[in-house]
């Protein structure tokens, strides 16, 4: 599907220092990519059904949002709901779609008061049109809020946006000498994002599932046992400080890790197409 360009202007100032002690791998990650795992579990261990644990999940959303921002995080990317996700029972998707709808009514306010930009990337189409309009005006309220910016990845999978970046590609008559790296990063639908620094895990599992597999080449990644509805402060600070603790390298040596050659990785991109 098409997306809008947005802004990838400067922060104005308004967001705090980081709180989290600079280490040999750098200070605070720009970008901070989340698999929100553990909802279901949480409910079970509880006796409860499933959907008591997606309310949890997604009532602790507004909390570590600011917990990020008030500690220097300047993006942070939210993986909601899989291209795969929908091979689960109908009887779980419906009232997670209408959790959706609800924690946007809730909470867009706040977010957009706080200075959180709120950006999209999948495919809305299987969306009920309703929640689909409803993620665009949310995107188009916060559009030029500076603070911080929430990517949220409903509907997403790592291999369905490169097969469709390529696509992009094909049908505008790209030559194949002239796809590189760089050009086909500007059909992702992150374009225009930092690749994510730091890449976090809750629930004790140990792998990607499909999540900005592109994007993460060179992240950092943290796993913790606590299921995302007790993902809280703690927690947040336990994982930016051990990504303090490490020396990105990039491929390089560490002398020009720390000499500043390779510190950051990736730098947001002009011309961003993450959105709608």
């Amino acid at each position: 599907m098409p997306h809008r360009p947005v802004s990838n202007a400067p922060t104005n100032g308004t967001a705090p220092s980081p709180s989290v002690a600079p280490g040999p791998g750098g200070s605070v990650p720009e970008h901070v990519a989340i698999i929100m795992d553990g909802n279901r579990r949480w409910a079970r261990e509880r006796g409860l059904p499933h959907q008591a644990g997606h309310r949890a999940g997604t009532e602790n959303i507004r909390r570590l949002i600011e917990a990020f921002a008030e500690r220097g995080v300047r993006y942070l990317t939210l993986f909601a709901f899989s291209t795969e996700n929908w091979k689960r029972p109908k009887s779980e998707i419906n009232p997670l779609f209408r959790l959706i709808g609800r924690v946007l009514d809730r909470e867009l306010d706040a977010l957009h008061k706080n200075g959180v930009r709120l950006l999209h990337i999948g495919n809305l189409d299987p969306l009920a049109p309703d929640l689909q309009r409803r993620i665009r005006q949310a995107i188009e309220l916060t559009k030029d809020n500076q603070r911080m910016t929430v990517c949220v990845a409903f509907n997403y999978g790592g291999r369905a946006e490169i097969v469709e970046a390529v696509r992009r590609l094909v049908s505008e008559g790209v030559a194949p000498e002239d796809i590189t790296e760089a050009r086909l990063e500007t059909y992702l639908d992150t374009y225009g994002l930092p690749d994510p620094d730091l890449v976090i895990r809750t629930s004790g599992e140990m792998r990607l599932s499909n999540f900005l597999i592109w994007q993460t080449a060179y992240a950092e990644f943290y796993t913790t046992p606590v299921y995302w509805p007790d993902f809280d402060e703690r927690e947040v600070d336990r994982a930016l400080a051990a990504y303090a603790s490490r020396v990105r390298r990039f491929g390089g040596h560490v002398e020009a890790e720390l000499n500043g050659v390779a510190r950051n990785g990736k730098s947001a991109r002009n011309g961003a197409r993450a959105g709608v």
